[in-house]
Order: structure tokens, then sequence, then C-alpha cells
């Protein structure tokens, strides 16, 4: 009997002991197979990396078209094939890859700009933007954006007119409506910023109309130096952001964040900038405010310009410009939404030479009465009237206590705070463009022209393309003592009829003396 348990004993022993080795033995070969599974997938495409969907070797990009691409031929060994210059409507993002440029993909969206930008910043803004969408773009060009080595390139790039600030066209906006009405009339005749945010809002109502002939669905304003960011869509995609708004909105409040440079040797801000200041409106309000003294180092503001954002306008009847930040409509308040989670981002002053450049492009004098009769912003005003007077070596000293974030042990602060952020997309998107030789194939494909055909190009642009309306934009602003007098007289009439609301200016964020006023609110 002691025997027969023995026997028992140990055959139960001996069992356990086979089932824990094929136990370990199964939970060892596991893992080793799912890894070997994996690989073979990921080898064979079965598995879409999550690093490479924004890479440049990715065969979509939201946003865009999703037809196929086409096979082209070419005789070249370079990677890059250069724009057709026929009448396809097909572009080349890299390799032999085309996209049709006029989908009907809906909505459709345009962006009208006011520049005097070289290539260098306005190819990686476009294009940016066409990637997350954008098909169409007024651009309104002076300066280097209007010499022939720059204007030759842009007039090449499918779903882009170019429009010349030429006599012809500052006639026609001298007939605009909004010339002759009140809500702008604040802003006539001053130099420097007001003059521009005038431009940029006679070049807006020429816009629309452009727009509405395009069959245009949203209108956006944005300066050379913004990106939207379509964050809290489905996918990085403005389109896709717009199509979800519903149908009886009509203007889209995009709250902007603010570059905060690490360095003060930027040159490509597009490609070296990933951290931003958010804005008040995507933040909780004792963390603004909380945070307001660190977040703003001794500057006037806690952004360095504006902090009102920008707009996007869905296309009907009777809407206008309100200034170079919001739209309005003739008959009635427009609904409104502001997101919240897409932003534009602002890379201000994020080149030491910024500095200068705006300082060259004003004639006021560098003291603290005159800057207010040409810049709106009180940081603009000290940043002038630095490199006015300033020995190189002081700018950049000051350059770099009030603009650039030096010390790492804040920047992690307020990171964790959330006052800043890190957005790489935009900087994924334009290096993965730039690698794949967009830019360069768009400059290598453009046609070379005399400075006689440049010119006569200039006078048919304006009278083809920037012709919209005969009622439409700008004069000379404050050069003709008659048509001051005219203007005045018109407003004197307009103001016994009606009081419009003045056009919305850039704005700084809320201060701290607006704290109260905020939370009684």
């Amino acid at each position: 009997m002691a025997g027969l348990h023995t026997s028992l004993r140990g055959s139960s022993s001996s069992s356990s002991q086979s089932f824990s080795s094929k136990l370990l033995l199964l939970l060892t070969l596991l893992p080793l197979t799912l890894a070997a599974f994996a690989f073979v997938l990921q080898w064979r495409g079965g598995v879409t990396d999550p690093a490479t969907r924004w890479s440049p070797e990715a065969q979509k990009f939201p946003g865009m078209d999703s037809s196929p691409p086409t096979t082209i031929g070419h005789a070249s060994s370079s990677d890059c094939v250069l724009l057709s210059r026929g009448s396809s409507p097909s572009f080349p993002y890299y390799r032999d890859w085309k996209f049709d440029v006029e989908s009907d993909l809906k909505p459709k969206i345009c962006i009208t700009t006011s520049t005097s930008a070289g290539l260098e910043q306005i190819l990686p803004w476009m294009f940016y933007h066409k990637v997350i969408g954008v098909s169409t773009f007024f651009l309104f060009v002076e300066g280097k954006a209007a010499s022939p080595n720059v204007s030759k390139v842009l007039e090449s790039i499918p779903g882009v007119k170019v429009i010349y600030r030429t006599k012809e066209l500052e006639e026609q906006q001298a007939k605009s409506r909004i010339w002759n009405e009140t809500w702008l009339s604040s802003f006539f005749y001053k130099p420097c910023n007001y003059e521009l945010f005038v431009k940029q809002s006679l070049n807006m109502e020429m816009a629309i109309v452009m727009a509405r002939n395009e069959g245009v669905d949203w209108i956006l304003h944005l300066d050379t130096d913004e990106l939207m960011h379509p964050a809290g869509a489905s996918e990085y995609s403005l389109r896709q952001l717009l199509h979800d708004v519903p149908g009886n909105v009509d203007m889209v409040i995009f709250p902007n964040y603010e570059s905060s440079i690490e360095r003060d040797d930027i040159k490509e801000p597009f490609s070296q900038v990933s951290m931003f200041k958010k804005n008040y409106d995507h933040l909780p309000k004792d963390t603004y405010f909380g945070m307001y003294k660190e977040s703003t180092r001794g500057n006037p503001n806690y952004f360095l310009t504006y902090g009102n954002g920008k707009s996007a306008a869905r296309i009907q009847d009777h809407l206008r410009p309100n200034g170079a930040h919001r739209w309005h409509n003739y008959m009635k308040t427009p609904n409104e939404i502001k997101l919240e989670e897409a932003a534009v981002l602002h890379y201000t002053y994020t080149k030491f030479s910024d500095l200068t450049s705006r300082r060259d492009r004003c004639g006021c004098k560098p003291t603290n009465e005159d800057v207010k009769r040409c810049f709106m912003l009180e940081f603009d005003r000290a940043a002038f009237i630095i490199a006015s007077t300033a020995t190189e070596e002081e700018m950049l000293n000051w350059y770099r206590q009030h603009i650039v974030w030096t010390d790492k042990a804040l920047n992690m602060k307020l990171l964790r705070k959330g006052i800043l952020t890190r957005i790489y997309a935009p900087m994924v998107i334009i290096q993965g463009l730039r690698e794949s030789g967009v830019f360069s194939s768009v400059i290598a494909s453009a046609p070379t022209m005399s400075k006689d055909k440049f010119l006569s190009s200039m006078g048919s642009t304006n009278s083809s393309k920037a012709v919209a309306s005969e009622s439409l934009p700008s004069r000379k602003f404050g050069r003709s003592k008659e048509s001051k007098a005219t203007a005045r007289r018109t407003l004197e009439i307009a103001d016994t009829v009606s009081h419009v609301a003045a056009a919305v200016p850039p704005l700084s964020p809320p201060g701290m003396d607006d704290e109260r006023l905020v939370i009684d609110a």
C-alpha cells in the first residue's frame, strides 16, 4: 500500500514537472513567434510605421488629392521632375508624382496674403498649406515678391494668382466701397503698420470677389510668417477641419500661438522652431494669470505682437473684411465659433535680422511719441527704437534678453504648466517637402523672362486677374490733398447715416490689469 502511494506521488510529481516544462517552452516561443510575425509584416509592408507617416516617402499627404500617382517620363536622373509647362493642372510634389490641383474635393479653401517676402519664405509657406488642403492662393505682391526672379516662379505654380501693386490697381482700389466707409477710416493716412493694415483690408475685399469667381468655399487671410495648425481634426488637414464646421457657421476664429525661439541664429524658422506660447483662449484663466509674470519676461505683453488670432470666412453674399484679423457681413452679424485646439502659428521676430528689416521698412523717428504713429503694438515700437538707435552688439543683447528663450529651467516649467507647447508637424512636413526637392523643382521649372516681358506681364496680370469688380480696392495713401478732402466729406456724410464699429486691429492678449474684468465676465 505504501508502495502504491509512493508510486502515485512520483507519477504526480513527474506530470507536474512535464506541464511546467511545456508551459515554460510555450512562454518562450510565443513572444519569439509574435516578433517574427511582426517583422515579416513590416518587411512585406503589411504594417505602417507611425514614424514614417509624415515622411517625404509617404504616398499621400493629408488634405491633398487622393488620386493615384501617375508616372511621367523624364530624361534627367534627378529625383525631382520639373513642373510641366503645359496646360495640365497637375503638380509633381516629388519624383514622378502629380496631383490634380483642380479636384472636386470640398470644401475648396483659399488663402489671400499681402507680401514682400522672397521665395525662401513664400514657397515653404505655400506648399505647407497645399499639403493640409488649401488649393488656391491670391498673392498681392510688392517689393522682393514682385521682382522678376520671384514672381515668375510664383506665377508658374498651379492654383496661384499673383496681383502686383501697380498704378492701375491703386486707381481701382480708390473706388473701393470700404475706402469710403467709416469702419476703416481711423487707419487712413498713417505710415508703416497702419498703411499695411489698410492695404491688407483693401486686398482682402478684392480677394473675396476673386474667391467667388473661383468657386471657393472658405477664405483666410494670413501673412507669410503664419502657418495654420489644424489640430483637433480627424487628420492633419485644414480641409477636414472646415468640412466638419456646421453649415450655419459663417466665420471660424483660430487663436494664434506665438513662436518662442531658443537660439539667436535661426535661418529657416519653419524648419527650426518647434516651441510656441499658447493663446489665452486655450489656457485655464488661473494658469494664464498665475504664470503671467514669468511668461512675459519683462516684455510689455504676454505676446510680443498680436493675440487676437485670425479667421476663416465662408464665402457668401455681402461678405467683407473687418481688418486683417476678421471678416464681417453687410447684412448680418456673422455666426462665429472659436476652435478649442486648432491655431495659427505666428513666427514673429524669429530671426535677428527681423529687427533691422522692420526698421528699414519704416521712416518714423525713433522717439516714444513718433513710433505711436507707425506701430499699433508696444513691442513693435520698442523693437523699432532699439533697431534705430543701438549698436549691433546692443541689439543682439536686447534680442537675446527679450525674444530668445535661453533659460531651460523656465522653459521646462512653462511647458509643464501648458503655457509653452511643442509642435512638430509643420517642421516635419516642410523638411519633407524640402528634402524631396519640391522647392528646387519649382524654381528650376519657372520660365525665364526678359525685363520688357516682365513689365508687360505685370500690366496684363492686373487687367486680367486683379480686376475682380469695378467697385474694388487702394490709392497711394496720404499723397493727394484733394482725395483726402473728398474722402473726409464722404466719411462725414456716412457718419450721419449710421455708426459702424471700427475694424478689428491687431490686439494684445489680456494683461494683469484685465484679470478682474475677465473673472467678473
